[in-house]
């Protein structure tokens, strides 16, 4: 489970079995974890316990980080 990111309470990592799913990234916070879609727009594809206000500031930072967090997940699972 490598992480990519850790940015405050958020840290952006992936599971190293999921490279047949579309390129994504999970978010860990103190409360939960939440999951986001790259591709083929960047939007939310999970949530465990992530209150609103924290996702809102995650997906800016998804947004703010794509590009590393897209060529992370595709290093990572040799895409």
């Amino acid at each position: 489970m490598p992480t990519v990111l850790c940015i405050g309470r958020f840290r952006f990592h992936f599971y190293s079995d999921e490279r047949l799913e579309p390129p994504h990234v999970h978010v860990r916070t103190p409360e939960g974890e939440c999951k986001f879609w790259l591709e083929p727009i960047i939007r939310l594809a999970s949530n465990r316990g992530v209150r609103s206000h924290e996702l809102r500031q995650i997906e800016r930072l998804v947004f703010e980080n794509e590009t590393l967090l897209r060529n992370s997940f595709h290093e990572h699972h040799n895409r």
